[in-house]
């Protein structure tokens, strides 16, 4: 049998394997959450010089979160871990069940007089994570992955129901945001393994694939926040 004769199957195979993964690239379960311009809050805290401030949110693996948050100008420190659930069961191995009320989550801290909580949650919304998607970020599913702003105080609550009213309003979105506002219980460090996971392991194919686009849309899109020197937790 001569190659010539084999040449027709195989090429079809080739197209047939070609569709297939660019189907599956295309997916929405798959890859980098594609980035949107958002309008900034209208309701926002002023910036003003004073004590550094806080905010945790959560927004599917938190590599990717700590990774666009660390490259934020006027973020001292952002660290991976878990809230929503108890301090008993915030261990990767048991969060990552489901079943703990734990989402993986970043801590940030921030100086109020570089960036200000709107803006953070600005970011989050455009670049970081799909604020419509249930339960599940990229590759990820789970209530672990949930979409969520942790606020712990009235203040953070007014700012952040006030922007996702403002998106759902603007249809920004195509479909509704399903981001929980939920009362800050608690947040608990993930293990050191997890931290500056993103900045250690660019090469890493989860990273490269679905959290390294995220850096660079938020370069892109948000220039006057942007950081090249990412703050990192192993280095404190």
């Amino acid at each position: 049998m001569s190659f010539q004769f084999l040449r027709i199957p195989i090429l079809l195979a080739a197209l047939v394997l070609s569709a297939v993964v660019i189907a599956v690239w295309q997916s929405p379960i798959y890859g980098a959450e594609s980035p949107v311009v958002l309008a900034p809050p209208s309701v926002d805290n002023p910036k003003a010089a004073g004590a550094m401030e806080t905010a945790v949110l959560a927004g599917g693996c938190f590599w990717g979160v700590q990774g666009v948050f660390e490259h934020v100008r006027g973020v001292q420190k952002a660290v991976a871990g878990y809230a929503g659930g108890d301090k008993s069961t915030a261990q990767y191995e048991i969060v990552s069940s489901g079943a703990t009320g734990h989402a993986e989550s970043v801590q940030i801290t921030f100086d109020p007089s570089q960036v200000t909580y709107g803006q953070l949650l600005q970011i989050a919304f455009s670049v970081v994570s799909d604020p419509t998607l249930l339960n599940r970020q990229g590759p990820d599913v789970g209530s672990q992955y949930r979409s969520a702003i942790f606020y712990s105080d009235d203040a953070q609550k007014r700012v952040a129901e006030a922007y996702i009213a403002q998106l759902d309003k603007s249809h920004v979105f195509s479909k509704p945001i399903v981001t929980r506002v939920e009362p800050l219980k608690g947040f608990y460090p993930a293990e050191n393994y997890h931290q500056d996971y993103l900045v250690r392991n660019p090469r890493a194919p989860y990273i490269a694939f679905n959290d390294l686009p995220k850096i660079e849309n938020f370069r892109r899109m948000f220039p006057e926040l942007y950081s090249g020197q990412p703050v990192l937790v192993s280095a404190r």
